[in-house]
């Protein structure tokens, strides 16, 4: 029986729709709640979610607990036990890897991505161009081995899969509450965009997510 381990960087950053996933598909899942625990544990899982944060992959002082995530994710990565890396965890995947991750162009609400060349079952699944949330200052390198999945016109690299590790840059979990609020401090204009965009495009990203958990978990 699968059950999903989610390593949660943030109070505010939970799986937010994947969690509604997981309750109509009955998936057993967790969460570690590094944030407020600093310990890293995955025992028992046979899949690990590695989610969104505010902090930087290269803040391991500050957090001396992102080393040993990115230790976990090698290991998963040698063990072939599937993992997806949201934002944050994208970069943590990267990083682990031996990829630069750095300081880049914000993104903040609601950017078209495109599929790459590359195939892979995800791709299949996905149309050629969507729309995704993003929320995010830093960006990845695409480590040695990989193949770039998805790209944007801004932040190039968007999505890559090296082995059993999915990477994502963006948001699919999003729904409208995680959306009003993380953008609830944003000046009220750009909030106003964000919100009106929300209406325009979550529905298909919340289908999106369910396409790529299925594969993720099946």
């Amino acid at each position: 029986m699968n059950h999903v381990v989610a390593f949660q960087h943030s109070p505010h950053e939970p799986l937010g729709y994947i969690e509604q996933i997981f309750s109509e598909w009955d998936v057993s899942f967790e969460y570690n709640y590094v944030w407020e625990t600093n310990e890293v544990d995955a025992k028992n899982a046979t899949h690990l979610i590695f989610l969104g944060g505010p902090m930087s992959v290269k803040d391991e002082a500050e957090f001396p607990w992102l080393q040993k995530e990115k230790e976990v994710i090698r290991k998963a990565v040698k063990k072939n036990i599937p993992i997806l890396g949201v934002c944050l965890g994208a970069q943590l995947i990267a990083s682990a890897h031996g990829a630069k991750v750095y300081q880049f162009v914000n993104e903040t609400g609601w950017y078209l991505v495109n599929l790459t060349s590359e195939t892979t079952n995800i791709c299949d699944k996905f149309p050629q161009s969507f729309y995704v949330f993003q929320m995010h200052g830093e960006t990845f390198e695409v480590p040695f081995g990989a193949k770039l999945l998805c790209t944007g016109e801004r932040v190039h690299n968007q999505m890559f899969e090296l082995k059993s590790a999915l990477a994502m840059q963006f948001h699919l979990e999003m729904t409208d509450s995680l959306i009003n609020d993380w953008t609830k401090d944003l000046p009220m204009k750009k909030r106003e965009r964000i919100l009106r965009d929300t209406q325009r495009y979550v529905t298909e990203s919340n289908t999106l997510c369910s396409k790529l958990m299925k594969d993720f978990l099946f």
